[in-house]
């Protein structure tokens, strides 16, 4: 959809876009410079996590840290026992979980599979959250400085924006689903290559193959990229209309390969996931609808960055940080589009992508310091069950910002970097040498604009992620003292149960172990009696009955009925074995317990009740 005799720079001067775009040879060594500078970058930020790489998790998400754990342990468990990788029995027994309708990340865990028996779920954890940053950084990097910008360094910028923005720095806090976007630049690309002549064919079956892919990825990403493309080619449509029409039938044409062959590989596992064991149809209450971007997160400064204060979420509130630019970043978006947009292209449509996001991500109420006002945002007329945006959270459109405002940053610097420099046009007569000048132009505004893209950036470079200790598992879990009270088709049941609220430490137990046995509840999404999606499993009465002792750090008075229900409980989970390990509760857990279903034995390190004579 790109109309050939534009610059992709300014379409003040019309230069084929062909003739910009530096021949293929192998990397030069600014490339390579750049992507060692994001590799080095993603290693810093991680840098909190390799001190103790298997005694650490989020500070800020240590449950989804483990979650995510979890997952690299899952795709090797698939991949070494040749199971269904859509569907797993090893957490929420005997129900499962349907992978394909949570975040499993199987475009990374499957192929990684082989990385994770050999290192572990914990290290390629690590490993794999510094080099997905660096990877999107890098593709950001080859998009701008192949297609939109000549100057090295003003893509280099534009693509450390991109891959390491505080919002995508923000999710890396245990939630790598969101920091693993290194396809979205080339699906972009092939997008909006689909109306070059000759290469529909070509074109879209890349772009097929790349959204099947992403599809095993993030499928919300996916999701808000093509709206971002949507935009942007209707954005482009309204300004080029010639252009247009005479790529249409070429653009269309490519679409239609892209989409029957992305359908073609995922059409089952996109049924499976809508159609499957424990599927489910939209959240309970539409939870994440109400979740708008406040205004005053826009300039303020992230958490996670070196001019953040973590004090300034009591103000805005516990929401997720997907913009936060900080005054000096929004002030030079706000002055760069000013001076770019009359000249550049580019600049428009960023432009048209800035306005069309901030606004849609604003959510049903306008939300001003962590104030509900009584202005009504553009998500208050939307139902909360229409289909896909149902399951979207309005202040997640604003990653569109971030990106929208990383290529205005390598634009801004690239534009800078051609003042002072001779013009492609117009040329002005030959003098005495014979060769030609060229109008001059005002150097002084090369150096400002370096310095203001400087300032505006690095305050928001980020910090190492911060990281907590947590307690190793126990010797009898990680030494395999567990395998002669699990015999196949049974489970062992953590004390506590795993949970999205309790049992971090029991549900890492599985993932340490290669998931070699199976565990009831979990952290996941599954559905209710209703088909609508909830957290976790629905909690059966001696889970409740733990959780509560928890919270009270007492053990109730117990009926009959709650030994009965306990019983009853353990069948359903096809317990063999009751085990606890050191925890801060253990005294008041293994007191329950006891008085539930017998005395425990003390074997290693945990407290033991073999439960399968009392089960049948």
């Amino acid at each position: 959809m790109v109309d050939p005799s534009l610059n992709p720079v300014t379409d003040a001067d019309p230069v084929d876009v062909e003739t910009t775009r530096r021949p293929r040879r192998r990397p030069a060594r600014a490339d390579l410079v750049a992507l060692g500078a994001y590799v080095v970058l993603g290693v810093f930020v991680c840098l909190n996590y390799w001190g103790d790489v298997t005694g650490r998790v989020s500070s800020h998400l240590p449950t989804d840290h483990s979650w995510f754990e979890w997952l690299f342990a899952h795709g090797a468990y698939s991949v070494r026992h040749l199971e269904n990788p859509l569907f797993t029995a090893r957490q929420n027994a005997p129900d499962g979980v349907n992978m394909m309708a949570n975040t499993s990340l199987l475009g990374v865990t499957l192929p990684l599979a082989p990385l994770t028996m050999l290192l572990g779920p914990q290290v390629m954890y690590a490993l794999y959250l510094g080099g997905a940053l660096a990877a999107t950084a890098g593709t950001a990097y080859w998009m701008l400085s192949r297609h939109l910008v000549r100057s090295r360094a003003a893509a280099f910028v534009g693509g450390a924006f991109l891959g390491f923005a505080p919002g995508i720095i923000h999710h890396a806090n245990g939630q790598p689903n969101f920091v693993s976007n290194f396809l979205l630049p080339l699906i972009v690309v092939r997008v909006l290559r689909l109306g070059e002549p000759g290469r529909w064919r070509r074109n879209g079956l890349v772009l097929g193959a790349l959204v099947a892919y992403q599809i095993f990825i993030n499928e919300e990403m996916l999701l808000l990229t093509a709206l971002a493309c949507l935009v942007v080619v209707l954005a482009y449509a309204v300004q080029r209309p010639a252009a247009t029409r005479a790529a249409a039938g070429t653009f269309v044409a490519g679409l239609g390969v892209a989409g029957g062959l992305a359908l073609l590989l995922a059409a089952y596992p996109i049924w499976f996931q809508f159609n499957g064991p424990q599927s489910y149809r939209g959240l309970q209450g539409g939870v994440f609808h109400n979740w708008g971007e406040d205004l005053v997160a826009f300039v303020t400064f992230a958490r996670d960055t070196w001019a953040g204060d973590p004090a300034v979420e009591k103000t805005i509130g516990m929401t997720e940080q997907n913009t936060w630019f900080g005054w000096p970043l929004v002030l030079l978006s706000v002055v760069a589009l000013v001076l770019l947009v009359r000249r550049s292209l580019p600049a428009r449509i960023v432009a048209v992508l800035i306005v069309v996001f901030t606004v849609a991500a604003i959510g049903p109420v306008v939300r001003f310091n962590g104030v509900e006002t009584e202005v009504r945002g553009p998500w208050s007329y939307v139902p909360d069950d229409l289909p896909l945006v149902e399951m979207m959270m309005p202040t997640r459109l604003t990653l569109v910002v971030a990106a929208a405002v990383g290529v205005l940053l390598a634009l801004t610097w690239d534009a800078a970097s051609r003042q002072g420099r001779p013009a492609e046009a117009p040329r002005v007569p030959a003098q005495r040498t014979g060769e030609p000048t060229v109008a001059p132009r005002r150097r002084w505004l090369r150096p400002v604009g370096y310095a203001a893209v400087a300032l505006a950036v690095l305050p928001l470079l980020p910090r190492p992620l911060p990281a907590q200790q947590v307690e190793p598992p126990p010797h009898f879990i990680t030494a395999g003292g567990w395998r002669p009270y699990v015999p196949a088709g049974r489970t062992l049941v953590p004390v506590p149960i795993p949970s999205n609220v309790h049992g971090l430490p029991t549900l890492r137990w599985s993932a340490l172990t290669g998931q070699e046995f199976p565990v009831p509840g979990g952290y996941f999404i599954g559905p209710n009696e209703l088909g609508e999606g909830v957290f976790g499993a629905p909690n059966r009465p001696t889970s409740s009955l733990i959780y509560s002792t928890m919270d009270t750090d007492r053990v109730p008075a117990l009926t009959d009925e709650n030994r009965r229900q306990a019983v009853e409980d353990l069948r359903f989970w096809r317990a063999s074995v009751v085990v606890l390990g050191a925890h801060p509760r253990e005294a008041v857990l293994r007191e329950l317990v006891t008085a539930l279903i017998g005395p425990p034995q003390r074997v290693d390190d945990v407290w033991v009740w073999d439960v399968r004579t009392l089960v049948g």
